[in-house]
């Protein structure tokens, strides 16, 4: 289960609509080994595309320096997408590379009826998907 703040969630959703129609991606990172959410990093996508994110090579490298000096790790790796639900496509798997990470996805499209996004998390390891329940909580 991902526990995450209120005003975390809002920071993701807010990326996620500034960016549309480009796929938003950030980062959430957090102490190391405490698998709690705190600090939000908006990222660059540096595809600059609707239908695919990449991170710029450059600023993820600065990002786990400053994460290791910091003694953080991405807790959280989020992107949006724009037209289809929040769901990981065969890309965002095959990029899939932190096995302890929520990978959290925003739709900014209604594909659902339920409202103008969707947030959802997966645990992805191994090219496996498992979806997992959000709870949002106002602190920790």
């Amino acid at each position: 289960m991902l526990t995450i703040t209120q005003a975390l969630v809002d920071q993701i959703v807010a990326h996620a609509r500034k960016d549309h129609p480009d796929e938003a991606c950030g980062v959430v990172a957090g102490p190391a080994g405490s698998d709690r959410p705190e600090r939000f990093i908006p990222m660059l996508n540096a595809a600059m595309s609707p239908t695919f994110y990449e991170f710029d090579s450059g600023d993820l490298l600065k990002l786990y320096r400053e994460m290791d000096d910091r003694d953080e790790e991405p807790v959280v790796i989020y992107h949006s997408h724009t037209a289809t639900e929040a769901y990981p496509s065969r890309t965002d798997i095959s990029y899939a590379n932190e096995p302890g990470a929520h990978y959290v996805l925003v739709s900014t499209a209604d594909t659902d009826g339920l409202g103008d996004f969707q947030f959802r998390s997966f645990r992805i390891v191994e090219g496996e998907v498992t979806e997992e329940e959000v709870r949002v909580v106002e602190m920790y």
